[in-house]
């Protein structure tokens, strides 16, 4: 009598998606196999956590959905099983204890992405998971065997289940570079083009601002906007300007409005108030007060406490003629007009929007169209700001994934 079928899964894409996939089907008793492109996981995991690993955000519920815009209903339900609270217990169980910043963001002790990486990666192995590196997804062949590009030469991998965990298309020299979204249209799955999320802006500089402040961080400013919906916003925060435009915390968080506006309407004016400690009235007086001989960039300094980078904007966009007007100066400070262009290339961002569309997939993250094939992380259609909110949704829909397919992987290996 021939032993038992033991089920089997097959994870592609060794970022935290898909090694979450992994953990949580081994813990169901599924052999698993992850199959990474890179010659080791989680690259793109160390890059972005290189200043610090932000992994998840102290803010609470139901805010905390509200980070995910129109996918919050959705990634609100992965977050019901595996929430930022319990992403941090499970860093403690790999030795890794977090703290929650001042910002509220959650960052491991000793800030580090390599430590917890390593003791995961161990513990997945020694669990049973079996990784293999180099091996680059080319589809599959006639019999829906799994195609890998390997060093070796072409392999192909039968499983019971699939989960995809393949990225965006951000940060394309990490692996994740979009190439699954050709791949996965000819089969027939609804995908929403892949665009640039928590991205900088273009908007053009002369040549003296360009060369002489790219790099120079602008704090405090708030940033005025409008929603699609035309309801104005205003967020305080840091950005940082750029030889071609403006990037930064503060850009990446409303960046998702900035990028749509721009589709609607060709371009978008963002508003930047660069002295938010004091209201107009006051401005203008202080501004009003006697120069004694000094030039403007020293007055404006003295009376308004504007360093060089943000008397350099103001001199971007007020006429010459104005420069002497301390009302007109005042008002501009309070919001200065700044032209967006366009987003920064995909490949510069530290996320992408669009994905493989939610709605082609059931509530276990299973596509549809393709019974025993799951999708995780990055490649699903749900965009949000950094700050935690882009991991804890990578892990939480690897969870939903692993589990689902581990009990489709049991399911098809008893019949």
């Amino acid at each position: 009598m021939s032993a038992p079928h033991r089920p089997t899964l097959a994870i592609i894409g060794g970022g935290p998606a898909g090694l979450m996939a992994a953990e949580t089907a081994r813990a169901a008793g599924i052999d698993v196999h992850v199959f990474e492109a890179q010659s080791s996981m989680g690259r793109k995991f160390l890059i972005a956590g290189k200043g610090g690993l932000n992994l998840t955000h102290g803010e609470a519920r139901p805010g905390f959905d509200a980070r995910y815009r129109e996918r919050a209903g959705e990634v609100g339900r992965w977050l019901d099983a595996f929430d930022a609270d319990a992403l941090r217990d499970w860093a403690r169980g790999l030795g890794v204890d977090t703290y929650v910043g001042s910002s509220g963001r959650v960052f491991p002790l000793d800030r580090k992405a390599a430590p917890l990486l390593r003791a995961w990666v161990r513990r997945l192995k020694e669990s049973g998971v079996q990784c293999h590196v180099q091996h680059r997804w080319l589809g599959w062949d006639a019999s829906g065997a799994l195609r890998f590009a390997t060093p070796m030469g072409e392999a192909t991998v039968a499983a019971d289940a699939v989960v995809l965990a393949l990225g965006g298309g951000s940060w394309p020299q990490l692996g994740t570079d979009g190439a699954w979204v050709r791949l996965l249209a000819t089969h027939g799955i609804d995908i929403a083009p892949l665009q640039p999320a928590n991205c900088g802006f273009d908007i053009g500089w002369s040549t003296h601002l360009a060369t002489r402040h790219a790099g120079a961080p602008l704090k405090p400013v708030i940033a005025h906007w409008h929603t699609a919906a035309g309801h104005e916003q205003a967020l305080q925060g840091e950005c940082v300007l750029t030889e071609t435009g403006i990037e930064g915390s503060l850009i990446y968080a409303i960046a998702a409005d900035l990028r749509e506006a721009i589709t609607r309407d060709g371009a978008v004016v963002l508003h930047l108030d660069l002295v938010p400690g004091r209201d107009l009235a006051r401005l203008q007086a202080d501004l009003s007060k006697p120069r004694k001989g000094r030039s403007l960039g020293e007055h404006l300094r003295r009376q308004a406490g504007l360093d060089a980078a943000k008397a350099a904007l103001l001199f971007e966009v007020l006429p010459k003629d104005a420069q002497q007007d301390p009302a007109r100066i005042a008002t501009v400070l309070k919001r200065l007009p700044l032209r967006l262009l366009r987003p920064r290339p995909l490949a510069e961002c530290i996320s992408s929007a669009g994905g493989v569309r939610l709605q082609a997939l059931d509530d276990g993250l299973m596509l549809r169209q393709h019974p025993g094939v799951f999708c995780a992380g990055e490649m699903l259609d749900w965009e949000a700001p950094t700050g935690g909110y882009l991991l804890t949704a990578c892990f939480a829909s690897g969870y939903r994934a692993g589990r689902a397919a581990a009990a489709f992987a049991r399911s098809a290996a008893s019949r």
